[in-house]
């Protein structure tokens, strides 16, 4: 068993916390807002620490799921920041969805410090981390990966190194790229379906089990046929992560015309109050436009 750090306790961060815990490992967690952390303690034990420095001293791994790069950047680096206290040897995996701009940096910095980072975006919402089922996607030095993935496994049902640091955040935004595209043609199905005065129970049953069936298909056609966006990512997180999809895409020479299109659909979710809905809730934005 080992000694972990987890820095950041929200929907997808407490649970993966927890589970690691229930594991075995002597797990100190780190919230910007203490109150979280100490509800963390008394639901699942370990400790709890009062900065990213004081959780990571002495820890093996250190685990962080926060919010955008500036969090990230933070936790890392500000004064009382996780890097000040790891110890030489120590890993940094981070699952926080960022840019390949600030992975890149981090990895460098603690390559520089003689510290190891992977970078392991995840996939699979908020069900996926209470049940220990997320997709882990991860870049970073083979050894470093090889060394972490016993313990990221503890919550994933899939875990994988996809290249050298940066290919886990490259391939999450083909992740979300994909979830834009899927959503949208989930959403103008159940619109068509309505607007023809069919069973849109009726038809998912028949056509999710031909070639358009998807998890967002099986996973979401009900909530959203019930008027229920509750469910999962909420659209605010999506638009930034749609804006680190577009603005890579800007400098690789992608072409991402249903991603560009999609992200701004999500803006006339937000603009409808929407920003704390899930993404399935382009359907809801269909409905309102009758």
């Amino acid at each position: 068993m080992a000694k972990l750090t987890f820095l950041g306790l929200g929907v997808m961060g407490y649970p993966m916390a927890g589970h690691l815990q229930a594991a075995g490992h002597e797990v100190c967690v780190y919230n910007r807002t203490a109150a979280k952390a100490q509800k963390w303690v008394e639901q699942h034990g370990g400790t709890m620490a009062e900065t990213p420095k004081d959780a990571a001293t002495g820890a093996e791994f250190i685990m962080a799921c926060v919010g955008n790069d500036d969090d990230l950047r933070s936790v890392c680096l500000d004064e009382g920041g996780a890097f000040a206290g790891m110890t030489k040897g120590a890993t940094f995996v981070d699952h926080t969805t960022v840019s390949a701009k600030v992975t890149s940096e981090l990895y460098d910095t603690a390559g520089k410090m003689g510290l190891s980072y992977v970078d392991a975006p995840i996939s699979g919402g908020q069900a996926g981390a209470e049940n220990a089922q997320l997709s882990v996607m991860c870049g970073g030095d083979q050894g470093a990966y090889d060394a972490a993935e016993p313990i990221i496994n503890t919550y994933a049902k899939m875990c994988r190194r996809i290249g050298d640091s940066g290919a886990g955040q490259m391939t999450k935004m083909c992740n979300q790229i994909a979830i834009a595209g899927l959503v949208q043609g989930l959403s103008e199905a159940l619109h068509f379906a309505e607007k023809s005065g069919l069973n849109g129970r009726a038809v998912v049953e028949v056509i999710s089990q031909g070639a358009a069936g998807s998890w967002q298909m099986t996973n979401r056609f009900e909530t959203m046929i019930d008027d229920e966006f509750e469910h999962g990512f909420a659209v605010d997180w999506m638009r930034k992560d749609l804006g680190i999809c577009l603005s890579t895409a800007d400098e690789n020479g992608a072409s991402l015309p249903v991603t560009a299109l999609v992200d701004q659909f999500y803006k006339d979710v937000q603009k409808m109050g929407g920003g704390r809905w899930d993404t399935s809730s382009l359907f809801k934005r269909l409905r309102a436009l009758d």
